[in-house]
């Protein structure tokens, strides 16, 4: 825990230096203008306390109070305008002085709090417009904040960031303000800087809002593209690797680390923990494991765009067909991995699409998940008719095996079961592995110094990818979760495999238009999948989005050119 807050708190100081932050910095130098001598602090204190909050807490207080992400921006960039035109009109600065220090009235030892009430409200409002570029530590407690397990660790570690980020942006203000004192000119033309500095408030204010800061950051890396490489180097390294898988106190892998391996574990692993769901039942009355006592149970955690999962469906599908009357009960465990699968309506559409007849239950806040101490997509566990779990299987694969298991337990039960086990094969030729497009689980992306995240920023591609990276090209928005292209927009894949998957959602309910195309050639029908149709892939509903299916596995590039912005992808993966 030390070691990750401690490698946090540099992290957080080297943050000034990232390209990421350069349209905040000038706000972050005209707090040094005016205002008290406890405006710095009041700056500084409001920062640390909104980046914490904001990182750990937004995606819970937006739900919670119905506002949009947007709003709560807008009303910081609207702060921010607020204070410039203040120092470019005495009598409205004088106004607002008025107003914090009747604010500041209301407690005790007010002398000078009208300063530091100012430089807390800009501190909060840089907090929310804050975005550093992320490395490995901050995103891990972001995807974790994002699954709803925010721990006292990855509170002490985002402290510990902002306060790293802090202490710099403090230098800024005070030198500032000691260059202001030292340097006789300066300080006899203090009004006329001020007013300077007014202009550049409202100019960065409007630049934020119209989105204008991202050709500014565009136009710095274009002239230095080696500028802020290197920055998030200082977290990569074993020390930090370790830690991060058990990063909260249950020790549950952080959600990047989830994967979809192949081992399996045969021995009596306790009794198993009962069912804690999250959202519907489908197919079924709500079950309790404790209820089931003398049938065998088969816990399958699965999700409905993991393609690893899906081609595990077929086998389940037929163990349910063959053993239900003997005693077999399949319950599969939906735990989504992206937001938009939590969503009833899809995990319906998904179960109807794929003809599952057996319980499915919705654990949309990973209880059940935890519980069982899962970390994989798809994994089984198998229980026999005293409660116990005596085998598990993680990923695809090992077919015969399980059903073998399932056939020696139910004979346990007095069941004579005698079914031939013959499971179709099957062959995995990717070499190319997960990849993931939103920045809290991103790897592999071949330009990694220009990522922008929550914002929208025209990316440039490298003449060169090397195998299993990703590039983009035109107007991308990142977010934690998902990147969404503006139209004319394009991303290049090299990969190894002999099929290409992805997983999408329209926005707003609007179709989206994918033109596919292989080594520099649009798709043909030998190579296309089977959701493309003459080239092209129609985006209509949340899902997984077969886009390649080759004769033999090879080295290939592969290039969407998006025709709209009504598109946000996911995650990449191959077979």
């Amino acid at each position: 825990m030390l070691i990750l807050a401690g490698f946090s708190f540099l992290a957080g100081v080297v943050t000034i230096l990232s390209p990421c932050i350069l349209p905040v910095l000038p706000i972050v130098l005209s707090c040094s203008i005016g205002g008290g001598k406890r405006r710095p602090f009041g700056v500084v204190i409001g920062f640390v306390l909104s980046f914490t909050l904001f990182t750990l807490f937004l995606t819970t207080i937006v739900r919670a109070i119905g506002i949009p992400l947007d709003i709560l921006r807008n009303i910081s960039i609207f702060i921010i305008l607020v204070f410039g035109i203040s120092f470019l009109l005495p009598k409205f600065q004088l106004l607002l002085e008025r107003l914090f220090t009747k604010l500041s009235s209301l407690t005790p030892n007010t002398s000078g709090k009208s300063g530091f009430s100012g430089g807390l409200l800009i501190g909060i409002s840089i907090g929310l417009l804050w975005t550093p570029c992320v490395g490995p530590i901050l995103g891990s407690v972001i995807s974790l904040a994002l699954t709803g397990t925010v721990t006292g660790v990855a509170l002490l570690i985002t402290l510990s960031y902002s306060a790293g980020t802090a202490i710099p942006m403090l230098a800024i203000v005070y030198g500032g303000r000691s260059l202001l004192n030292r340097v006789p000119w300066l300080l006899r033309n203090t009004a006329k800087i001020q007013k300077i500095f007014g202009v550049v408030m409202i100019l960065t204010a409007i630049a934020i809002y119209f989105n204008i800061d991202r050709n500014f950051q565009a136009y710095i890396l274009d002239k230095f593209p080696n500028y802020g490489v290197g920055l998030t180097k200082l977290e990569d390294n074993n020390q930090v690797k370790d830690r991060l898988k058990r990063l909260d106190n249950s020790e549950e892998l952080p959600k990047e680390d989830m994967g979809k391996p192949m081992f399996d574990i045969i021995d009596d692993m306790g009794t198993a923990p009962e069912l804690i769901y999250g959202g519907e039942w489908f197919n079924s009355e709500p079950l309790k494991i404790s209820e089931l006592r003398g049938k065998v149970v088969l816990i399958d955690f699965w999700t409905y765009t993991c393609i690893n999962c899906i081609r595990t469906l077929p086998y389940l599908k037929s163990w349910h067909e063959k053993y239900k009357d003997d005693g077999l009960v399949i319950i599969g465990v939906h735990t989504p991995e992206f937001e938009f699968e939590k969503s009833a309506q899809n995990v319906a559409a998904a179960i109807k699409d794929f003809e599952l007849k057996y319980p499915i239950m919705q654990d949309n806040n990973y209880a059940t998940w935890r519980a069982y101490d899962n970390h994989y997509w798809p994994a089984k566990y198998l229980i026999n008719k005293d409660g116990r779990i005596v085998y598990t299987h993680f990923g695809e694969g090992a077919y015969d095996e399980t059903e073998k298991v399932i056939q020696k337990l139910l004979s346990e039960t007095g069941r004579e079961v005698n079914d031939e086990i013959d499971n179709p094969t099957y062959s995995l030729y990717s070499r190319t592995p997960e990849l993931y497009l939103g920045f809290s689980r991103m790897q592999y992306f071949a330009t990694p110094y220009q990522l922008m995240p929550d914002k929208k920023y025209i990316y440039s591609s490298p003449e060169v990818i090397s195998r299993d990276s990703f590039a983009f090209s035109g107007e991308w928005e990142v977010g934690s979760e998902y990147s969404m292209p503006s139209q004319s927009a394009n991303l290049i894949l090299e990969f190894e495999a002999k099929e290409v998957f992805l997983v999408m959602r329209p926005v707003n309910d609007l179709e989206g238009r994918i033109k596919v195309y292989l080594d520099g050639e649009p798709v043909d029908s030998a190579k296309d999948g089977e959701d493309v149709k003459e080239g092209v892939v129609l985006v209509d509903t949340d899902r997984l989005y077969k886009l390649i299916r080759l004769d033999t596995p090879g080295q290939h590039n592969l290039r969407l050119e998006f025709q709209d912005a009504n598109v946000e992808i996911y995650a990449f993966t191959f077979g």
